[in-house]
């Protein structure tokens, strides 16, 4: 009651980190009881932490104690699986090396142990309070459409794809796919080599440890839900689009990029690779036996870099598919699943 009291007394500030493959972008929000009062939102060309990013958010959380970071998971080794029964884990993902965390007890979400620890240690000096997953913006952007539509969903960021597959509000399938060519950010654990806790308790805000334990998150509609990449040399059975793929290529080799800014060729490619990897995601929900299949006939796409629309010709042409595409700014999404946290 006394930290509710102290808690209307002061401002709020939501600090938002979406990590891109050259650029973080930091979205800030400052609110009080009454609503939001001020935001500030600002692009640094690095993929870590440094001085003068940390200075960014400083001045914003040094002028309140209720300031709340969140992050979007990077980690090349996150996922969801289709189930929330422990001895059921080992069909989809190492629990061992894993923390995970069920949602609504139908599916589990989780991520790599030894990542989180690196996360842990680059942002030390300001602490994280969320660390949230693509499918958790998924879960939430299209909650009006996964309740009473069997689709597949697909969030767009800079150099990766996340897509899900829900049935009736039942997740089938999850995939997090990575560009080939994508730069990620690099940390190191030597610090920590003599550190006997592994564990994350993120300013005591989330105690990640707890993850390993399954937790009905019915009241929050946010929940980050994580999917495991998939093993890019799949492109090469791709036999019903090598023709389409050979001359792509083809095409691209006679393109020069002449500007800074991304040409359309460049976007061409892009959304080509984007299609590649959701296409080789798909043939493996239908082929493996382990996940419940359905027919994908319908995708909703979370755009969060104004891809364009070639990616929604490709679906739409080459895999028959019924595309409908919503634009998506992430920074907000982050700050909106940080604020369903705390009510």
């Amino acid at each position: 009651m006394l930290s509710k009291l102290f808690e209307s007394l002061y401002l709020k500030v939501f600090v938002n980190i979406v990590i891109s493959r050259t650029q973080t972008s930091v979205y800030i929000e400052i609110s009080n009881k009454k609503g939001v009062l001020n935001h500030a939102e600002e692009v640094f060309d690095t993929t870590t932490i440094n001085d003068k990013m940390q200075a960014f958010i400083n001045s914003y959380t040094q002028e309140t104690p209720f300031n709340y970071i969140s992050l979007l998971d990077t980690s090349e080794f996150q996922g969801a699986a289709p189930t929330c029964s422990a001895k059921d884990f080992s069909k989809f993902f190492d629990a061992d090396s894993s923390k995970y965390l069920c949602y609504l007890n139908k599916w589990a979400a989780y991520t790599s142990k030894s990542d989180l620890q690196l996360v842990k240690k680059e942002y030390s000096k300001i602490g994280l309070d969320f660390i949230f997953s693509p499918f958790t913006i998924l879960a939430r952007f299209f909650k009006d459409k996964i309740d009473k539509t069997a689709a597949m969903y697909i969030l767009v960021e800079d150099g990766c794809v996340s897509l899900a597959v829900f049935n009736d509000t039942e997740l089938l399938y999850a995939d997090y796919k990575r560009f080939k060519h994508a730069e990620v950010a690099e940390y190191s654990l030597e610090d920590d080599a003599s550190s006997d806790d592994d564990t994350l308790n993120f300013n005591g805000s989330i105690d990640l440890d707890n993850m390993d334990t399954d937790i009905n998150m019915g009241e929050l509609d946010d929940f980050a839900d994580i999917g495991d990449i998939e093993d890019l040399d799949m492109l090469e059975d791709m036999d019903d689009f090598s023709e389409i793929k050979d001359k792509h290529v083809e095409e691209l080799t006679t393109e020069k990029n002449t500007g800074a800014e991304m040409s359309d060729t460049e976007t061409f490619g892009e959304d080509y690779e984007r299609f590649l990897l959701i296409q080789s995601s798909v043939n493996h929900f239908y082929k493996d036996d382990k996940f419940e299949s359905i027919f994908i006939e319908k995708v909703f796409i979370a755009d969060g870099i104004d891809s364009g629309s070639e990616l929604k010709k490709y679906l739409e042409e080459e895999m028959f598919l019924s595309v409908i595409v919503r634009r998506i700014d992430l920074s907000a999404e982050l700050c909106d699943l940080a604020k369903a946290e705390l009510k």
